[in-house]
C-alpha cells in the first residue's frame, strides 16, 4: 500500500550544499518528507526518511531567520524548514513528530488534538494559550508605545502579559506566569520588541522573558512594526498600511507583471487599510510590493494567460484592483483557494 500522504504545501527549505534557502513544495507522508522544486513535478529532489528521525522547534541556528524547524534523520544528516508563519509551523511540527512516534510504535498515523511543550506540564497547550491571548474582545491588548525615541506599534509590555495569565487563571501566580510566557517566547509565539527584552531573550537565564513594564513585546504574527520619529509625510503613508490586524497569511504563486512568470511569494492580508503584501519568502521582512484592496474584484478563474508555458494549472483566482491591476495568484488547494478569496472579499468591503 502507498503510504498516506498527510500534509502539502509550500516550505523554505536550507540547501544540503549550498547555504541557500529556497522556496520547495513539501509532502509529509506517514513514512517521509518529500521536498519538490515545483508543485508538479513528478519526481521529487529529495526525500527525508522519518524511521529513526528526530525533530526541533524552534530552531534557532539562523538569528534573524525565525520559525525554522529541523529534521535530523537516522543518518544524522540536518535539513532545515521554515514556515510562513507561527500557526502554519506547529501544524508542520506536530505532524511530523507524531508521524515518527507512530513510525517507532509500528501504528497507523493518527492526529492527536492537543501539542505537548517539553518544557512545560502536559496539561498545557502554547498554541491553545496563544490563541486565547490573541482574542480581540479577551486577549491581552496590542497597543502603540513610545520608547526612547521610537514607536513600537501592535505592542505590549512583559508585565502585560504576566498579568493577563494571572488574571486569566492561566497561572496561579507571577512566577507560573513567567514560566509560562518564557514557554511562549522561547517558542516563537511571543517576540521581543525593544533592546531590553532582547537582551533578556539572549541571555543565558531560565527566565528569558522579562515581568517588566518597559520591556516590551509582540505576537509573532501581528501587524507589528517599529518607527522612529520622523517628519517625512510619505513614509507615514507608507506605514499606515501595515496597522491593520492580520486575516489570513500564507504562500501562493503569483503571476509577474512584466515577465508572466510564477514565483513562490508569501501573502500577508490586513483589514483596515486594506491592504495584502507580499514578500519574497526565502528573505527578509521588506514586502516586494503591496495590493490595495478597497474597492477591488476577486473572482475564481480557471485560465491564466501564459499560465500552461510555466505548468501552472487548477486553483487559480484573480484580483482586480480599484485602479484597474490585474494580480492572477494559485493556491495550493481548491479549499485555500476558497478561504482566500472570501478573506480578499470581505476586506475589500469593509477596510478603508
Amino acid at each position: 500500500m502507498e503510504p498516506q500522504q498527510i500534509r502539502e504545501g509550500y516550505l523554505v527549505k536550507k540547501g544540503t550544499v549550498l547555504n541557500s534557502w529556497n522556496a520547495v513544495w513539501v509532502v509529509l507522508s506517514e513514512d517521509g518528507v518529500e521536498f519538490y522544486k515545483k508543485k508538479t513535478d513528478r519526481s521529487p529532489k529529495g526525500m527525508i526518511p522519518l524511521k529513526g528521525a528526530a525533530i526541533i522547534s524552534p530552531c534557532q541556528d539562523f538569528g534573524k531567520r525565525t520559525l525554522v524547524f529541523k529534521i535530523t534523520s537516522e543518518k544524522k544528516q540536518d535539513h532545515f524548514f521554515q514556515a510562513s508563519h507561527v500557526e502554519e509551523r506547529e501544524l508542520w511540527v506536530k505532524d511530523v513528530k507524531r508521524a515518527v512516534t507512530c513510525l517507532q510504535g509500528g501504528r497507523k498515523f493518527a492526529r492527536k488534538s492537543t501539542r505537548r511543550s517539553i518544557r512545560l506540564p502536559d496539561k498545557i497547550n502554547l498554541n491553545e494559550l496563544y490563541t486565547l491571548m490573541k482574542d480581540g474582545d479577551d486577549g491581552v491588548r496590542e497597543l502603540k508605545l513610545e520608547q526612547e525615541n521610537k514607536v513600537f506599534n501592535h505592542c505590549f509590555t512583559g508585565a502585560t502579559v504576566v498579568e493577563w495569565l494571572v488574571s486569566k487563571e492561566k497561572a496561579r501566580n507571577r512566577p507560573e506566569a513567567l514560566m509560562l510566557a518564557t514557554g511562549l517566547l522561547s517558542e516563537g509565539f511571543l517576540q521581543p520588541a525593544g533592546d531590553l527584552s532582547k537582551e533578556g531573550a539572549e541571555g543565558a537565564e531560565q527566565t528569558a522573558f522579562l515581568d517588566q513594564t518597559n520591556a516590551l513585546y509582540y505576537f509573532a504574527d501581528s501587524g507589528f512594526f517599529c518607527e522612529g520619529y520622523s517628519s517625512d509625510e510619505e513614509d507615514a503613508l507608507v506605514k499606515e498600511e501595515f496597522r491593520g490586524n492580520i486575516i489570513k497569511q500564507g504562500c501562493l504563486l503569483k503571476q509577474g507583471h512584466r515577465r508572466k512568470n510564477w514565483k513562490v511569494r508569501k501573502f500577508i492580508l490586513r483589514d483596515d487599510p486594506a491592504y495584502m503584501h507580499y514578500y519574497d519568502p526565502t528573505k527578509g521582512d521588506d514586502p516586494l510590493g503591496s495590493i490595495h484592496l478597497r474597492g477591488s474584484v476577486v473572482t475564481a478563474v480557471e485560465h491564466v494567460p501564459d499560465a500552461k508555458k510555466y505548468d501552472i494549472d487548477g486553483n487559480l483566482f484573480e484580483i482586480i484592483t480599484s485602479d484597474e491591476t490585474h494580480y492572477f495568484l494559485q493556491a495550493a488547494t481548491a479549499e485555500e483557494r476558497k478561504e482566500w478569496i472570501k478573506a480578499v472579499q470581505a476586506v475589500s468591503k469593509s477596510g478603508k
